[in-house]
């Protein structure tokens, strides 16, 4: 079942590489969309993709890589679009 969903990650997560890692797991799981810093030190995480894989990247956001720190995720439905060709690491 195809799903999107928007996450934002808040805790230690700019400057520990958080960005690249989330996109190897996405890709590995097959889900477009993007990943981007936000102003207030936090990531947003837009995916979409199966629902089974969706949930893996919730796990795997809430684990984080080594040097970050999660302090929560959360996690909003979206309205599936099928606008996304890969999953992209955005700027500002």
């Amino acid at each position: 079942m195809k799903k999107a969903v928007r996450f934002l990650v808040q805790g230690t997560v700019q400057g520990v590489f958080f960005r690249q890692f989330v996109k190897g797991h996405a890709d590995d799981l097959k889900l477009r969309g993007f990943v981007r810093n936000l102003e207030d030190s936090n990531v947003e995480v837009v995916v979409e993709g199966e629902a089974d894989n969706i949930e893996r990247m919730l796990g795997i956001l809430k684990k984080g890589p080594e040097h970050a720190q999660i302090r929560n995720v959360v996690v909003e439905a979206m309205k599936w679009s099928g606008d996304y060709t890969e999953f992209k690491i955005l700027k500002f």
